[in-house]
């Protein structure tokens, strides 16, 4: 019978076999190594345009953030120039009511009434004088009711007092001021 030695045979087959699979696993480590690599720079790369891209904005954002100052500035300065315009519109229309209530007051004033002093308090004027006889200060009541300048007459005070040999009325009277739109 004869013998044959398989030994060797399958040991040089199970050494090809190791040496082929060493050689699959080191190309594996090296495939690995190399899309590790890629995928490291692809990321940093990404990673970097990212960086860029939020440099991008946040300047982008520091401009409209100055815009939106700068109108927000505009709007305050705009809503300064509306209040002065305001007040020389007020005074433009305003610069005429003064002669318009003296003249009202005199045209109201009924015979017999004398006024010795006037205050304007805002939308009020109070007025203080002296007349010949209480019908006198109804009279003005009713004539600075009837106006288109003023309105609501009230009267605080009325005093009769001697005069010499006249009996005068002394009085303190409240009256509304009536604006009108007027065009000056």
């Amino acid at each position: 019978m004869m013998r044959l030695n398989l030994l060797p045979w399958r040991e040089m087959r199970r050494r090809e076999q190791d040496r082929q699979l060493l050689t699959i696993a080191i190309g594996a480590w090296l495939l690995m190594g190399v899309i590790v690599f890629y995928a490291h720079v692809h990321v940093s790369t990404l990673i970097e345009n990212q960086g860029k891209r939020n440099e991008f904005l946040n300047k982008e954002i520091a401009k409209l953030e100055e815009e939106i100052k700068e109108i927000t500035d505009l709007k305050k300065q705009r809503q300064d120039l509306l209040a002065r315009m305001n007040v020389i519109y007020q005074l433009q229309r305003d610069r005429t009511r003064v002669v318009r209530t003296f003249d009202e007051l005199v045209r109201k004033l009924p015979q017999g009434v004398y006024l010795t002093s006037m205050k304007n308090t805002g939308t009020s004027i109070v007025l203080n004088g002296a007349a010949q006889s209480n019908a006198r200060v109804s009279a003005l009541m009713r004539n600075l009711a009837a106006s288109e300048w003023f309105a609501d007459p009230e009267l605080d005070v009325v005093q009769v007092r001697q005069r010499g040999a006249d009996r005068v009325s002394e009085f303190t009277l409240r009256v509304k001021q009536s604006f009108k739109q007027d065009g000056g």
